[in-house]
């Protein structure tokens, strides 16, 4: 597998990623309560960010017949409830950065943040919605099933991790962290954005909707584990807190191998770790926790096991997409793939 730059997925992702943000800004109530709901509400869709989710639908209706036009308020959508998940997240997570700059809690206070994201969460509704009004109504309730069950899955993913968290007796498996990923990252990331493209395009119906599950379950998770090995680099690029998954005692698949290296004293100390607050952690103990994940090879083999779930998701990708036209849409969530490896943030 080549993780040379590739050139064709930054300039979709900028140029979908600007139709989206432009149609997600149309969406958004003007007026008051302007300090204390629109302003917040606005606040990270306007930093930035990758536009993945959303190209990535624009993408798929388009390879199956549709124009961007035609689904970008579908797209604006899937990018507003990414940010009001976004707001939760880091609220649980007790993150401090966003996208470069403090979270929205840290800027206004948990109540207002969370006011925030349950609105936008809800405003999502409205331009997925209209979007399909075009279609037959069937058509249009298979949407909204997909959204809730991407919502119920997100939720149960979130719900896994938290629990986990809480109970610092717990030693998920690498099972059991794969299937909260997929859950929690996985139907937002992939599964949802490429099957509502393809509902709201003339050829997508004849694509089996649980195609989009294997493909997305691959590259969502090769995703978030590179993620996961980003956020352990603490480069500036990246955007949030560095080693902010330690911090928050998170399992991650480096710290499920390292559990299982431990030898009984270190285990105590592990222990110790995770049954303390984020406030209660100290420098030191992260610092020797990114060194045992060091030693033992932990996030090497972790880097490694994701470009495997990317090569399945190039098998499962020409199964679902092989026999349509070769064009810049199917390029583009090809090489989005690889991509994945590239990124730095």
């Amino acid at each position: 597998m080549n993780f040379d730059v590739i050139d064709t997925v930054v300039p979709v992702l900028e140029e979908y990623g600007a139709l989206t943000r432009d149609a997600l800004l149309q969406h958004l109530p003007k007026g008051e309560p302007k300090d204390f709901l629109y302003d917040p509400i606005a606040d990270y869709p306007q930093r930035g960010g990758k536009m993945m989710r959303s190209s990535l639908c624009i993408a798929t209706a388009c390879v199956f017949g549709a124009k961007p036009e035609d689904v970008v308020a579908a797209a604006a959508g899937i990018e507003m409830v990414h940010n009001a998940l976004l707001i939760h997240d880091d609220i649980e997570d007790e993150s401090e950065e966003r996208r470069g700059k403090p979270t929205l809690h840290a800027l206004h206070g948990v109540p207002i943040a969370l006011n925030a994201g349950d609105a936008l969460a809800m405003f999502s509704l409205r331009p997925i919605i209209e979007n399909a009004l075009a279609l037959r109504p069937l058509r249009i309730l298979q949407i909204i099933e997909d959204m809730e069950r991407m919502a119920r899955e997100s939720a149960e993913g979130q719900a896994f991790e938290l629990g986990w968290r809480s109970n610092a007796a717990s030693r998920p498996t690498r099972d059991q962290y794969l299937e909260m990923v997929l859950k929690k990252t996985c139907w937002l990331a992939a599964i949802f954005p490429c099957r509502v493209g393809a509902r709201l395009a003339p050829q997508g119906r004849n694509i089996p909707p649980d195609a989009f599950i294997r493909f997305g379950f691959f590259f969502g998770a090769a995703f978030q584990i590179h993620d996961d090995v980003l956020n352990l680099t603490c480069d500036p690029a990246y955007g949030k807190e560095g080693c902010g998954d330690l911090w928050e005692g998170k399992w991650t698949l480096m710290l499920i191998d390292v559990a299982a290296q431990l030898r009984p004293q270190d285990q105590l100390r592990l222990s110790r770790f995770l049954s303390q607050t984020r406030a209660e952690r100290s420098e030191e103990d992260v610092a020797w926790l990114l060194d045992k994940m060091c030693e033992t090879r932990a996030i090497e083999k972790a880097r490694m096991f994701a470009h495997g779930l990317a090569g399945a998701a190039l098998q499962e990708f020409d199964q679902i997409f092989g026999d349509m036209p070769d064009t810049r849409d199917k390029t583009f969530i090809r090489n989005l793939i690889t991509w994945t490896f590239q990124r730095n943030h």
